[in-house]
């Protein structure tokens, strides 16, 4: 998947925002919680974090293409980093990185998205 592609599936989600940080991350958040990060070099590729349920990490830790996320894995969150999986792997597990964050938003804030 390319960045573009990426970024045009995330801004598909509900009240999905897009910022750029953290070096030139693309950074996608709901309701100011981050649920996607990537980012994109020569070498590598894409590169992908999303947060996962905790069996989805134990899972997902071992999987081809996929790694504890940097730095979020490191401080106990449940976080994983793709490169190189297929495009609708990825985006299956955007997708429920994305919904994971929407069930974890308070209640009003839901309400105010319009996400109940």
């Amino acid at each position: 998947m390319t960045p573009v592609a990426f970024n045009a599936f995330c801004a598909t989600l509900p009240q999905s925002t897009h910022v750029v940080q953290w070096g030139g991350a693309d950074v996608w958040k709901v309701g100011g919680k981050v649920f996607a990060i990537a980012g994109w070099t020569e070498d590598i590729g894409l590169s992908v974090s999303f947060k996962v349920t905790p069996i989805g990490y134990e899972i997902l830790s071992d999987a081809e293409g996929c790694r504890p996320a940097p730095y979020l894995a490191s401080r106990g969150m449940k976080w994983i980093q793709a490169r190189g999986i297929a495009d609708d792997d990825l985006k299956a597990h955007v997708r429920g990185s994305y919904d994971l964050i929407v069930a974890a938003l308070p209640k009003k804030t839901k309400r105010e998205l319009g996400l109940s």
